[in-house]
């Protein structure tokens, strides 16, 4: 099984059990040196889709899914990775039991753009769902849109 560390609405147990049925969850943490933002508003169907960049002084709150191999297509279908929406990336987890290799989705877009206020109340939730903390759900919930 592969790490696969989720940032935004996969931060949502329950949704992933339905998109990824046979990969659980293992633990939260955080992708240090990488900044939540949005880009690729012309890919999405309501404005800019959530991806992550580079920046040494932000982190982004994850969750880390085994993901099992019967499910990595269906969720690299669900993501677009066929329709050249998203790649994967390799990043390092920080977790409580110490540093995890895992992947992530990348948007292939400019980034730039807002999310329609419903998808980002939808990440706000799962973050909240996920277990992040208080002041990082805030912090989603008052981004322009």
């Amino acid at each position: 099984m592969s790490l696969y560390a989720a940032y935004a609405g996969n931060l949502d147990a329950r949704l992933m059990t339905r998109r990824a049925p046979y990969s659980p969850l293992r633990a939260t943490g955080w992708l240090n040196g990488w900044r939540l933002t949005f880009g690729g508003e012309q890919m999405g169907w309501e404005g800019s889709l959530a991806t992550i960049v580079e920046d040494p002084v932000e982190q982004v709150f994850v969750a880390l899914y085994e993901i099992a191999p019967m499910d990595e297509e269906s969720l690299d279908r669900w993501v677009g990775v066929g329709l050249d929406i998203y790649r994967r990336a390799r990043v390092r987890v920080v977790t409580l039991d110490g540093e995890e290799p895992a992947w992530v989705y990348v948007l292939n877009g400019y980034e730039g753009g807002l999310p329609s206020a419903r998808y980002l109340g939808e990440i706000a939730d799962a973050a909240e769902s996920a277990g992040a903390p208080h002041d990082y759900v805030m912090e989603l919930r008052k981004r322009p849109c």
